[in-house]
Order: C-alpha cells, then sequence, then structure tokens
C-alpha cells in the first residue's frame, strides 16, 4: 500500500506518451451545448447552474469587470468537473498537479494586475502604501505588500492541490485500511468503510467548494483592479 500511496498522482501515459492534455480536455464534452428550441432537462439544470453561478460572482464587478464573466465560468465549471472526476477509482486528477495549477493561477493573476495598472494605476500603487503610514515604516510596507502581490497565485496554486491531495490520500488510506482490516475484524471493518463513505461524500463537497474559492479568488484579485 506504501509503494502505490502516490500512484494515482502521477501523470498517466499511454505507450510511453503522456496523456494529461487529452484527460484536461475530457471534461469539455460533459457540457453539451444547446441545440434545440426547448431544451431537456440536464442542459436547463445546466443553465440554470450557470446563470446562478454568473450572478454570484459578477454581482460586485463593474461593467468593464463583467467581461471576464467567460472566464470566470469557464474556470469553474472546468475545475469543478475535474474534481469530480477524480473522485473516480483509477481516475487522473489534474488539479492534484501545482504545476498545472499554476498554469491556472498565474496567467489569470497577471492578466487582472495588468488591467488594474493600465486602467486604474493610481489605485494599484497605492495597494503598495496604506494611507497614513509613518515615515519610517514606507520602505518596510512596500516591500511587504510587494511580496504578499505576488505570492497571490502561488496561494491559489498551493491551496487547490493541498486540499485536493489531502483528500485522496485519506481515501486511500482509509480504504487500504478497510481491506486490511475485513480479515481481523469484521466490525472494525464496517466502521472504518462508513467513514470511508463519509470522507467520500465530503470529498464531493471539496471538490465543489474548492472549485468556487479559486475562482471567487481570483474574481475579487479582478475587482480590486477593475
Amino acid at each position: 500500500m506504501n509503494e502505490n500511496l502516490f500512484a494515482s498522482f502521477t501523470t498517466p501515459s499511454m505507450m510511453g506518451l503522456p496523456i494529461a492534455v487529452l484527460i484536461v480536455m475530457f471534461p469539455s464534452i460533459l457540457f453539451p451545448s444547446p441545440g434545440r428550441l426547448i431544451n431537456n432537462r440536464l442542459i436547463s439544470i445546466q443553465q440554470w447552474l450557470i446563470q446562478l453561478v454568473s450572478k454570484q460572482m459578477l454581482s460586485i464587478h463593474n461593467q468593464k469587470g463583467r467581461t471576464w464573466a467567460l472566464m470566470l465560468v469557464s474556470l469553474i465549471l472546468f475545475i469543478a468537473s475535474t474534481n469530480l472526476l477524480g473522485l473516480l477509482p483509477h481516475s487522473f486528477t489534474p488539479t492534484t498537479q501545482l504545476s498545472m495549477n499554476l498554469g491556472m493561477a498565474i496567467p489569470l493573476w497577471a492578466g487582472a494586475v495588468i488591467t488594474g495598472f493600465r486602467y486604474k494605476t493610481k489605485a494599484s500603487l497605492a495597494h503598495f502604501l496604506p494611507q497614513g503610514t509613518p515615515i519610517p515604516l514606507i520602505p518596510m510596507l512596500v516591500i511587504i505588500e510587494t511580496i504578499s502581490l505576488f505570492i497571490q497565485p502561488m496561494a491559489l496554486a498551493v491551496r487547490l492541490t493541498a486540499n485536493i491531495t489531502a483528500g485522496h490520500l485519506l481515501i486511500h488510506l482509509i480504504g487500504g485500511a478497510t481491506l486490511a482490516l475485513i480479515d481481523i475484524s469484521t466490525t472494525t471493518a464496517f466502521i472504518t468503510f462508513t467513514i470511508l463513505i463519509l470522507l467520500t461524500i465530503l470529498e464531493f463537497a471539496v471538490a465543489l467548494i474548492q472549485a468556487y474559492v479559486f475562482t471567487l479568488l481570483v474574481s475579487l484579485y479582478l475587482h480590486d483592479n477593475t
């Protein structure tokens, strides 16, 4: 069990070629586009959820920030779908890879910051120096605010990676313990299996919550710069 503990986090390959790109593209086929005059229940629920998320995300934005609506909705749908698909047995979760999460966080963060410096230059520079700061503390505060600005995409990526990875490891460990306890104590194995079921339900919630938190923080960064 210890040898295969991190096997689910390794990038899968087929015939020596990595297939991570195909796995990343797979969730896009789960959201069919409406092509009928009257939609079926699945597409109606899908459109209702998208409208609900859009209304929640864009309520704080001005007209310029709402131009990012398609990006934010696509982001939350992509992260949520990949997180949920990763809970299937023998599947690969792309969001457990820090490199991929950084690849999502850094461009979005950079786009929001560049937008702020382009359209709200004075307000963006004012974040580096709070009003009423004593003169001796100005250099230190500028350095601290600069570091906190550049650490934002790292915090986004690490938060998502750590939460998804920790949940998968717990499921793997408790599942292995359940199999090992079947021959030793049926009662203890049943209790462990019940804990595994509850943890799996919790992981479904965590998968959706982490997608929402990631997108919400990107939305807040955008709001601060538009």
